[in-house]
């Protein structure tokens, strides 16, 4: 266990995890919000230095509930991107809790200076926990996302320790 709240505790993930991220990425609630991306990506990206992978567990069920990517543990900038956020049961405040519980790891126990994220600009439910969570819209990286026959645009919003430390 890495870090934990009344209602959820966060561990690393493993390779065995992996069947496990790629069903909750293409759950019908998840995948209109995300690229998923195969197995074999996770494995990969898993084994990246800069990469983090997390599994979000219920406590009082021990059941997994969701998962957190984060990418630039390397980065001399000390800005971390949260690539992926996603939990299967939605309106319970778990992914909430484990946002907090992020930041908190970020800023405190790794010492970054920024979290950032980009999130699909129809995904508003996100996009309201990120505002209500202290994250700044930065900008629009309009139609840079070729899903099906359409493209969609993402914005971009992060968050600066000294607005972390103030909240």
């Amino acid at each position: 266990m890495i870090f934990q709240s009344n209602q959820i505790y966060i561990r690393e993930a493993t390779n065995n995890d992996i069947g496990y991220i790629t069903n909750v990425e293409n759950s019908e609630e998840n995948k209109p919000h995300i690229l998923p991306w195969t197995e074999d990506q996770h494995r990969k990206t898993m084994q990246e230095e800069d990469s983090y992978y997390l599994i979000v567990v219920e406590k009082i069920t021990n059941r997994n509930v969701g998962f957190i990517i984060l990418k630039g543990l390397t980065s001399t900038n000390k800005s971390i991107e949260l690539v992926r956020i996603a939990i299967e049961e939605k309106d319970k405040g778990i992914g909430k809790e484990a946002l907090s519980l992020i930041k908190v790891w970020a800023f405190n126990s790794f010492e970054a200076h920024r979290l950032w994220l980009d999130v699909k600009t129809d995904n508003k439910k996100a996009i309201n926990i990120y505002k209500k969570e202290g994250f700044t819209l930065e900008g629009t990286l309009r139609e840079c996302l070729k899903v099906g026959e359409t493209y969609e645009s993402l914005h971009v919003m992060s968050l600066l320790k000294h607005e972390f430390q103030s909240n």
